[in-house]
C-alpha cells in the first residue's frame, strides 16, 4: 500500500504532519476523523526505499538519547496529549536523523492500527525487552503515563551509575595508560642504546636486561606479528564468551575480581530488585518478571541463579528459599523478600532493598579511587622496579668490571 503525507488539525486547531500507510486518500482522511482530528491537506508520497533503510534490527542509539525519549514521552502523556502528537513532537525535536526516522516509522506504524508495543518491537537494539514489556503492561491497563514514568526513572538511575563508574575510573585508566606509554617509549628508544654499549663488553646482561632486550626486538621488528597476534586472540576470546560455558565462566571470573566484582554483584542486586519491584507494581505476573529480570542482569551467574528462582516458583514455592541457596543474596535481601512474601508487600520491599544497595554502590563508587589505589601502587611499583633493574643492573656490573 501506498504511503500519504498528511496536514491535520486536532480539537485545540494545533496542526500535525506526519505519513500514513492506506489504499487511498479517503481511507487516510476516514482513519484521521476517527482518531480526533480534521484533515487539511493529503498527498501521496513517492516511494524513495527510506522506511526500509530504517526498519532493520542492527539499528542502535546512546543510552541517553533513549532516556530522554522516554522521559519526553512520559511527561507529554501526563500532559494527556494523544500518543501520535507526542511522538510527532518528538520526532520533531530528535537530533539524532537515524531515531528520528526510527520515531517517524513508530507513527506511521501506530497510525497503520499498530499498537505502540508492536510498533517499538521492530528496533531490538533500542528498546530491549524490559522495556517492550512494561510499555505493553502499560497500554492493557491504561497506565501508559506511569509505566513510561517508571521507565524513564530505571533508565536515568542506570545512566547516573554508568557516568559515575566511568568519572571515578578515569583517574586509574589514565595512569595505567601513561605507564604503558613510558614502557613502550622506553623500551623502543632507551634500551637499544644502552644495548650498544653493553654489547662493546662480554660480561652477562642480567635477566631483567635481556627480557627488556627481547620486547625491544619483538616490538620493533615483530610489530605485525604482535598485531596477527592480538587480533587472532581477540577473536577467539569473542568467540568463546559467545559460548554457554564461556560466558558462564568470564562472568564468574567478573565477580571475583578485588574491588570491581564486589561493586558488580551490589549493581546486579540492585537492579534486579528494582526491576522486579517495578514491574510487579505495574501488574505483569511473576514468571514473566522473572524471565525479564534474568536477561537484565548482564551476568549469566546471576541470570543462571534467577531461572532457579523461577523454576522453584513454577513448582510452588517462594522466591526467598532458592535466593538464600544461590549464595549471591546476601541474608538482608532474602530476609526481605521472605517478610514481602508473608505481608504481600513483596514489591515495597524489593524496592526498599534496591536503595539500600544503591547506598552501598555510591560508597563504593565515591571510594573507589581510593580503593584502587594500592593495587595501582603495587602494579606501578612492579612495573618500575623490573624497567630499573633492566637498565641499572648491567651497568653496576660494568662498574665491578672496572674496578677490576
Amino acid at each position: 500500500m501506498p504511503n500519504y503525507q498528511y496536514k491535520c488539525r486536532d480539537k485545540f486547531s494545533k496542526e500535525t504532519r506526519g505519513v500514513m500507510e492506506a489504499e487511498s486518500e479517503d481511507a487516510v482522511a476516514q482513519r484521521l476523523i476517527r482518531m480526533g482530528f480534521t484533515p487539511v491537506s493529503i498527498t501521496e508520497e513517492k516511494e524513495t526505499g527510506r522506511s526500509n533503510k530504517f526498519s532493520g534490527s542492527g539499528i542502535r542509539i546512546k543510552f541517553s538519547e533513549l532516556n530522554m525519549f522516554t522521559r519526553q514521552l512520559a511527561t507529554l502523556q501526563k500532559a494527556g496529549l494523544p500518543i501520535l502528537l507526542s511522538l510527532n513532537a518528538l520526532a520533531e525535536q530528535a537530533q539524532n536523523k537515524v531515531f528520528k526516522e526510527v520515531i517517524g516509522q513508530i507513527i506511521r506504524d501506530i497510525e497503520s492500527g499498530s499498537s505502540l508495543s508492536g510498533a517499538l518491537e521492530k528496533y531490538p537494539r533500542i528498546f530491549n525487552n524490559l522495556y517492550l514489556n512494561m510499555v505493553a503492561s502499560g497500554e492493557a491497563g491504561g497506565r501508559l503515563d506511569d509505566v513510561l514514568e517508571r521507565l524513564a526513572s530505571l533508565s536515568e538511575h542506570d545512566e547516573t551509575i554508568r557516568l559515575r563508574i566511568k568519572s571515578s575510573t578515569r583517574y586509574p585508566i589514565i595512569v595505567v595508560v601513561a605507564m604503558i606509554i613510558g614502557f613502550v617509549v622506553l623500551t623502543v628508544l632507551v634500551v637499544p642504546r644502552y644495548a650498544k654499549i653493553y654489547a662493546q663488553y662480554t660480561t652477562a646482561l642480567p635477566l631483567p636486561t635481556q627480557m627488556l632486550l627481547w620486547v625491544n626486538y619483538a616490538v620493533t621488528k615483530l610489530w605485525w606479528l604482535l598485531i596477527i597476534i592480538g587480533i587472532a586472540a581477540r577473536f577467539l576470546f569473542k568467540q568463546y564468551i559467545n559460548t554457554k560455558i564461556g560466558r558462564f565462566t568470564w562472568d564468574s571470573l567478573k565477580l571475583k575480581v578485588p574491588v570491581f566484582g564486589p561493586l558488580l554483584l551490589k549493581l546486579s542486586i540492585s537492579r534486579f530488585t528494582r526491576i522486579t519491584g517495578t514491574l510487579m507494581r505495574s501488574g505483569i505476573p511473576i514468571l514473566k518478571i522473572l524471565d525479564i529480570s534474568s536477561g537484565s542482569t548482564g551476568n549469566e551467574v546471576i541470570s543462571k541463579a534467577i531461572t532457579n528462582i523461577r523454576d522453584n516458583v513454577i513448582e510452588g514455592k517462594g522466591i526467598a528459599e532458592p535466593m538464600k541457596v544461590s549464595g549471591l543474596f546476601p541474608p538482608i535481601v532474602t530476609q526481605m523478600v521472605l517478610v514481602g512474601e508473608q505481608t504481600g508487600k513483596l514489591d515495597d520491599l524489593l524496592i526498599h532493598v534496591s536503595n539500600y544497595y544503591d547506598e552501598q554502590v555510591d560508597y563504593t563508587i565515591n571510594n573507589l579511587t581510593s580503593l584502587i589505589e594500592p593495587i595501582l601502587i603495587f602494579v606501578l611499583g612492579l612495573g618500575v622496579l623490573f624497567m630499573a633493574l633492566g637498565i641499572f643492573l648491567p651497568m653496576w656490573n660494568l662498574m665491578s668490571i672496572f674496578k677490576k
